[in-house]
């Protein structure tokens, strides 16, 4: 008779020696094939992979002037499969002047695995960075007491003037988001984390070479493998040239110290950007070095946000340097013709609504009205088109035109330039009013758009795009910072033209209003240059003192510069923004300024405006 005892025992017993046998195979599968430890440890043993860093390119200004170079720096590196139990840590610590507390927190760093995703206890990490010359020539008598502990050198930036910041940018090192990103990065290495050094990363760094060391049995480096058969040269970074004049910049923000603003000025046959300027700013020195992080936070914590690149993140309202916008759409609707006057008694009014205005003569036509930027010229046009619902069938249908007129001309979307964290500023369409009017307005309710106000907002990038485009009649590249990239030719997106929906014809005439208000107008002090100046005055309402805005090119017939200033609470387009504007004009015009207007500019770099305490 069977027992069935003794048989389900011997399955068991075979069903347990089985799965002992398959747990086995499956750990000598993971410690052979899908585990590296112990590859990575045979090789540790018998090399070192030494990363060769490549130089970062230079950038230059248009005119060759070195603005940011390398110099040598060292960093400290640890293997911690080879430091052991038998380091000397407090003579490390003193080798290199840090506390023991530094030295326990800089470990501790290296191992924990959600700041430093990359690491391994075979391979070199970071332990301290950027030492100068005469702090490794301290440390490198002693080094031979540290076993696990090595030197990498690699270069750092340095920026050679106290200018461009917001351009230039800056080099720090790289984030776990960065090394998450982007295998090229490992923990320790340097990235660019604002401006071109941000934009052009992967032209700028260049690729990593690699040098293998053979160990003795010992751990001691014996030299090169097989001579360096498998080595690997690093392939420096590309270098850069800027279309920023140097010098101009210089100017640019020598007078915009003490003020909270932007200039922005434009090549307009390349759409290359000559100077770009926001205050208030910071000299980039202060991100080199260890001391980088300290000044990052004291600058960001800076009521005053100097490292907010106002030119291309600040929002405005146009004020009325956007009325050429207004003429161009309402000439090319025929809403107008350059003769057709409107009234202004010190402003617009009807129905109980008024837009005010300075005194001056009226009824006036187009160059006039521009001339004198009259206010109720242009909200009569704006009523007139957004009303007129036998051409365009409802005031929805007028308003999403008069939009795209607005976005053909640059405004409302981010333009494209070479800089990380341009905003788009705002142009209104008939679907955003609908939405704050639950579908009940007109052309009256919106009146403050076509003198810059109310909705509709704009960066001074734009604001000096709009002049380059008037300047070329009709059309602009896309604004870019960088001239040349070596070795490649410049994206296509840099190099095509956009076309805006207004005719030649209307061009040629705001071209002549601004030309008018140069001569006589509200820009009347840019009539005392030898060149064709024209130029728009803006004085943009706000909350506290009015901004001072201006925009213009020169000269008018062969334009080579074109130029928008914003300050904050400046009063009057006349009082900041046409004076600085005609300098920044003479400055690249001529490559120098007069007598008159060395002394202009120092008047105005030394003329401080009181902003209190409000955090801006």
């Amino acid at each position: 008779m069977k027992n069935y005892e003794l048989e389900n025992r011997r399955y068991v017993i075979g069903g347990v020696a089985t799965a002992i046998v398959v747990i086995y195979i499956i750990r000598l599968f993971m410690l052979q094939i899908s585990s590296d430890d112990y590859k990575k440890s045979a090789d540790s043993n018998a090399f070192l992979k030494k990363i060769d860093f490549p130089s970062r390119g230079v950038i230059t200004d248009r005119n060759g002037k070195l603005l940011v170079y390398n110099q040598p720096a060292y960093d400290i590196m640890v293997v911690m499969n080879e430091i052991g139990d038998h380091l000397d840590t407090l003579q490390l610590c003193s080798a290199l002047n840090i506390t023991r507390e530094e030295f326990d927190a800089r470990m501790s760093s290296i191992k924990d695995r959600s700041r430093n995703p990359g690491y391994s206890r075979y391979t070199q990490q970071l332990f301290m960075n950027q030492l100068s010359d005469k702090e490794f020539s301290i440390f490198q008598e002693k080094m031979y007491r540290f076993p696990g502990v090595y030197v990498q050198k690699r270069s750092i930036r340095q920026y050679q003037y106290p200018y461009a910041a917001h351009v230039l940018g800056d080099v720090a090192e790289v984030s776990p988001a960065d090394i998450e990103n982007d295998d090229y990065y490992q923990p320790g290495d340097y990235i660019g984390k604002l401006g071109v050094e941000r934009f052009y990363e992967k032209q700028l760094r260049g690729e990593k070479g690699v040098k293998i060391m053979l160990r003795d049995a010992h751990g001691r480096l014996q030299g090169s493998y097989q001579n360096g058969a498998f080595d690997r040269r690093p392939k420096p970074g590309k270098n850069l040239t800027l279309a920023i004049d140097f010098e101009l910049q210089a100017l640019g923000e020598r007078l915009m110290q003490n003020k909270i603003g932007s200039i922005v000025a434009i090549e307009p046959s390349t759409g290359e950007v000559l100077c770009m300027v926001s205050s208030p700013t910071y000299d980039p020195r202060l991100m080199v070095g260890r001391q980088r992080s300290k000044n990052h936070l004291e600058l960001s914590r800076n009521i005053w946000k100097p490292l907010l690149n106002r030119s291309i993140m600040g929002q405005y309202p146009p004020g009325s340097t956007f009325k050429t916008t207004q003429g161009l759409t309402f000439m090319n609707e025929g809403i107008i013709s350059p003769e057709t006057r409107y009234p202004c008694s010190r402003g617009f009014h009807y129905r109980g609504l008024r837009v005010g205005c300075h005194g001056h003569a009226a009824p006036l036509p187009l160059v006039p009205a521009l001339s004198t930027s009259c206010n109720g010229y242009f909200c009569w046009g704006l009523y007139y088109m957004i009303g007129n619902t036998s051409k365009y069938g409802s005031v929805q249908n007028a308003m999403n035109i008069w939009r795209d007129y607005m976005v053909s001309m640059g405004f409302g979307y981010r333009l494209g330039i070479d800089l990380p964290g341009e905003k788009r500023g705002l142009i209104p369409n008939a679907q955003f009013y609908d939405k704050a009017y639950k579908g009940s307005w007109n052309g009256l309710t919106i009146i403050s758009i076509a003198i810059g106000q109310g909705e509709v907002n704009a960066t001074p990038l734009q604001i000096a795009n709009l002049g380059a485009t008037i300047a070329n009649r009709g059309w602009f590249y896309t604004p870019h910072v960088v001239k040349k990239v070596q070795g490649e030719p410049l994206d296509t997106t840099f190099t095509r033209k956009h076309r805006s929906m207004a005719s030649y014809d209307a061009y040629d005439y705001i071209v002549k209003g601004m030309r008018a208000s140069a001569l006589g107008g509200t820009c009347h002090e840019l009539a005392r240059y030898d060149f064709e100046a024209c130029g728009k005055t803006g004085t943009a309402q706000n909350r506290g003192h009015d901004h001072s805005v201006f925009m213009g090119f020169a000269p008018m017939s062969n334009p080579k510069i074109a130029v928008a200033v914003y300050v904050e609470n400046g009063g009057w387009g006349a009082t900041f923004g046409v004076p600085i504007g005609g300098l920044i004009m003479e400055q690249y015009i001529h490559g120098r300024l007069s007598e008159a207007s060395l002394k202009k500019a120092e008047t105005i770099q030394n003329k401080v405006i009181n902003y209190g305490t409000t955090e801006r």
